[in-house]
């Protein structure tokens, strides 16, 4: 089907980036996927901090696992392993969607660099670490930005989503591990988040799209293994269900009315109350006719 439009989810092996892939094949795409896994049970994570040792961390999920999850729904899927921290294996995820399938129409940078150290204090960060992380979280994500955009800019247009975080522009309520959370990470965060205005700034005018899109406090599968999410849960910030950025992404792809949230970050769990608030007041305005 070469008119199907095609959707790059990176990072979906779980968590976020394999409900948004989901959320993207429901909607009728096919969809590329990417992550570090291929195969279910051999996913880890490093520990979120270096006093917790480096001891990898078991974690389910995998690209085999979502993309027969994906063609369970009726439309192709591609998965690619892609490693962030390697800027050679990021461009080639990239050319290996647009050789196979010839076309990105929605690119959503989900992925995001799980190194060791990043919850780190400010006093025990190690400057390497926290450069592994600037790489992972914006170098990286630029590369692949770089390699795909070229493409939607012949097509005509594209849509370019970055998974970004409130810990980019909010001050921790607290320490690393007691509610708040590492300057490494939200240094890079913090980067990667000006990428979209600028997307914006160049390639507007050339049908060319870009959103921040902020996911809400989500506990992932590989939050719960490495732990700490109940500090931030007892700090405020209450958890959401990795649907809720998924179904955000997929109305700012698809819906041209998100064009007025071009420049802001958009707040998923805000975004999902209004549009569910629209659908009940649509259906009360139909019965009401009735």
């Amino acid at each position: 089907m070469p008119d199907t439009r095609v959707a790059l989810v990176t990072g979906a092996s779980r968590g976020i980036g394999r409900e948004t892939a989901l959320a993207f094949a429901r909607a009728g795409f096919d969809v590329a996927v990417t992550a570090r896994t291929v195969r279910e049970g051999r996913g880890t994570v490093p520990p979120r901090t270096r006093r917790d040792g480096d001891e990898p961390i078991a974690v389910p999920g995998s690209l085999e696992t979502t993309a027969a999850a994906i063609e369970s729904l009726g439309v192709r899927a591609l998965p690619v392993p892609m490693d962030l921290l390697d800027v050679d294996s990021v461009r080639a995820a990239g050319r290996r969607v647009l050789d196979v399938w010839g076309r990105i129409d929605v690119l959503v940078n989900n992925a995001y660099a799980q190194t060791s150290g990043n919850m780190d204090r400010l006093l025990d960060i190690d400057l390497a670490d926290a450069a592994a992380m600037v790489e992972g979280n914006y170098l990286h994500q630029l590369a692949l930005i770089q390699t795909v955009l070229p493409a939607m800019l012949a097509r005509g247009g594209g849509v370019v989503i970055d998974l970004v975080s409130g810990s980019a522009a909010i001050d921790p309520p607290a320490p690393p591990g007691e509610g708040g959370w590492g300057l490494s990470y939200a240094a890079s965060k913090a980067a990667f988040a000006r990428v979209a205005g600028m997307i914006n700034a160049e390639y507007r005018a050339r049908g060319v799209r870009a959103f921040n899109l902020s996911p809400g406090f989500v506990v992932t599968e590989s939050g719960r293994a490495r732990g700490g999410t109940r500090a931030v849960e007892d700090a405020g910030f209450d958890a959401v269900p990795a649907t809720v950025p998924a179904d955000a992404a997929v109305w700012l792809a698809t819906v041209p009315d998100a064009d007025r949230l071009l420049g802001k970050v958009v707040w998923a769990p805000t975004l999902i109350e209004r549009m569910s608030a629209s659908a009940v007041e649509r259906r009360n305005e139909r019965t009401d006719v009735t």
